[in-house]
């Protein structure tokens, strides 16, 4: 198989994360961003086509959606207000903040899930307590000493909970390291690494589209900047390493928690976190005067039947088989969409044009996806091939940031300072 037929994967993995990590836009936090990251996980599944795989699809991708929701904990708002300065230090000083935020996203999620796929028959079995407790310990142990101690601040006054973000994926790498699973390094590296680009670079699209005033949502494009870019990361990362062939499991149902967990207690957590019926009602009649309380009632409870009725039907019907999967992802994705087109009232109103591109973005990822059939390579971690890219970055991220200072003579709606006479301590 040539080696281009990898670009085609990478672009779909890319726009599935991509568009599932916008739509995460209208949810937030730990819960939507572990969603999101299910999606993502799963497309790679979906188009590995690995048996082995299939059958421990949904342990996958929990832990891949796990570790990429653990960075919804960190707050960026405030980097994103540097972006929008004037002056070339605080701006490259938020552009790479915010590859610092993105880079541990990719790299815990890609982490994560990169353990899932090494767990072979001649490998001890992965001990998901130990590594949850170590985790817990390290982003203990590293906010207390980062942040209370030394007073390493990246995003006052926001919170700093980046550096209980740094603890974990520390943790992780360790245990990678210890374990010899050098194929779910070079995935947590290269998925932090290209996660990060994505939302550095995310941030200075923002920018130019505020300038040019274009009438768009923008926060979205910085979001699935960051999707896309971690999303194809990952891809390439899991296709050209090296994955042994592993027995699938024997006993039972062992899909079945992290079914329930992904289809209905994520779920549900997320739309109790972000909806309830005053507020659905509030966004409801401020698009369409007199619409009737049956509407906003209706989109706040029905939800919830809807998680109930999926779980029943993939709990009955799922049979560990690519086909079932396959039905399990669509199902899955577009949910997501729709939760989004509803939260936001883009049922009732077309002022939110974004919530339709997700669609549009849907059909082409389903369409394309079963076509797909990905090389694989066999890959080492080149550490200086690594560090040569950081290097490029950063004289990268320079160039986005003259780039950025120089678009606008003033500073834009919501800029901070982190430095200098404007700083606000």
């Amino acid at each position: 198989m040539k080696r281009t037929d990898l670009l085609p994967s990478l672009i779909i993995t890319g726009m599935a994360l991509g568009t599932a990590w916008a739509v995460r836009g209208q949810f937030g936090h730990e819960h939507g961003a572990a969603w999101a990251g299910g999606v993502g996980c799963l497309t790679v599944l979906l188009l590995s086509g690995r048996k082995d795989w299939m059958r421990v699809a949904f342990n996958a991708t929990l832990a891949g959606a796990v570790g990429w929701g653990l960075g919804g904990m960190m707050s960026y708002g405030q980097l994103v207000g540097y972006g929008r300065s004037t002056d070339f230090g605080n701006v490259y000083y938020g552009l790479l903040s915010l590859f610092v935020v993105g880079a541990l996203y990719g790299f815990v999620g890609g982490g994560l899930f990169g353990i899932s796929l090494s767990n072979t028959p001649d490998r001890k079995p992965i001990s998901w307590p130990r590594i949850i407790t170590e985790m817990t310990v390290g982003g203990v142990i590293f906010y207390f000493f980062f942040i209370e101690q030394f007073g390493w601040l990246m995003t006052p006054p926001r919170d700093e909970h980046w550096g209980v973000c740094v603890g974990m994926a520390a943790a992780i790498c360790w245990y990678m390291v210890r374990q010899e699973m050098k194929s779910a390094l070079r995935v947590a590296l290269i998925t932090g690494f290209g996660a990060g680009i994505g939302f550095a670079f995310g941030n200075f699209l923002q920018v130019i589209g505020h300038v040019l005033q274009w009438k768009f949502n923008f926060w979205n494009v910085m979001e699935y900047s960051l999707g896309f870019c971690g999303g194809a990361s990952m891809a390439y990362a899991v296709f050209t390493s090296e994955w042994e062939e592993k027995d699938a499991p024997r006993s039972g149902k062992f899909w079945l928690a992290p079914l329930v967990i992904l289809l209905f207690v994520i779920p549900s957590i997320m739309w109790e976190q972000n909806t309830n019926f005053p507020k659905l009602q509030e966004r409801f009649r401020a698009l369409v005067v007199g619409l009737p309380d049956a509407v906003p009632f209706i989109a706040n409870w029905l939800p919830y039947v809807v998680f109930i009725g999926m779980t029943y039907f993939f709990t009955k019907r799922y049979a560990d088989n690519w086909s079932d999967l396959w039905k399990f992802y669509r199902a899955y994705f577009l949910l997501y969409i729709l939760l989004s087109i509803v939260v936001t009232g883009a049922f009732i109103s077309l002022y939110r044009p974004e919530q339709y591109l997700y669609l549009v973005n849907f059909a082409i990822i389903v369409y394309y996806l079963p076509k797909l059939s990905p090389p694989y390579r066999s890959e080492k971690i080149d550490w200086k091939g690594f560090a040569l890219n950081m290097l490029w970055f950063l004289l990268f991220n320079a160039l986005l940031t003259v780039i950025a200072t120089q678009s606008h003579q003033r500073d834009l709606p919501g800029a901070h300072y982190r430095f200098g006479e404007k700083a606000t301590r």
